[in-house]
């Protein structure tokens, strides 16, 4: 069912911007946007990664809970729940999931790494 292809390239959208998002301040004056005398030095606000995190975690739990309701439903023969939505709603929740998983790993590799630094 092709319906569910614009969720993939929001997902890949949202994932963009995140990365955007994080990138430095240098890149955004590098790229034309050039103030004049004491408006020269202005600061930009970037998000805080625990925030970004967080919200990583909820939208994973979010597709978890909607993956559940949704397979919970077609269980119960619901109208208008049929397999290949159940099937995208899961396979979305398990990539999520993993993709979350991998995150993780890495940090907690960093952590290790910068814990292992000799002082």
């Amino acid at each position: 069912m092709m319906t569910d292809r614009p969720d993939i390239n929001q997902v890949l959208s949202q994932m963009r911007d995140l990365r955007s998002q994080i990138q430095t301040p240098s890149a955004n004056a590098q790229s034309g946007i050039q103030q004049v005398g004491a408006q020269a030095t202005q600061q930009v606000e970037r998000p805080d990664f625990a925030d970004m995190l967080k919200a990583a975690v909820d939208n994973v739990n979010s597709l978890q809970k909607e993956a559940s309701s949704l397979a919970q439903a077609y269980e119960r023969g619901e109208e208008g729940v049929d397999l290949p939505q159940v099937m995208i709603g899961l396979e979305k929740s398990s990539v999520s999931f993993e993709a979350m998983t991998q995150v993780r790993n890495k940090l907690v590799d960093a952590y290790e790494k910068i814990m292992n630094m000799p002082i």
